[in-house]
């Protein structure tokens, strides 16, 4: 498995709607319970969250490289955990 990085800010809906597809998701299918996501708030880890190459929350680093970046559809969500469990 593979290490899923997640940015996200505290009051963006689409940083909402992401948490609530991978809840969803996990909830679904028992093998996305393994994954636990390394969370990362930008507005209080400025300084990491800035050493990103990124413009717009969520977005999704598996093993340091983006995988997706702005709003996500449940499908997306999906599709980045899959990509995790490689």
């Amino acid at each position: 498995m593979r290490q899923l990085e997640f940015f996200y800010q505290k009051n963006c809906p689409y940083c909402k709607k992401a948490f609530k597809y991978i809840q969803e998701l996990q909830e679904e299918n028992d093998v996305y319970r393994l994954i636990t996501p390394k969370l990362t708030d930008e507005e209080i880890e400025v300084d990491y969250a800035d050493s990103f190459d990124y413009f717009h929350v969520p977005t999704f680093y598996i093993d340091g490289k983006k995988v997706h970046e702005g709003a996500a559809t449940k499908e997306d969500i999906r599709n980045i955990l899959n990509k995790a469990l490689e």
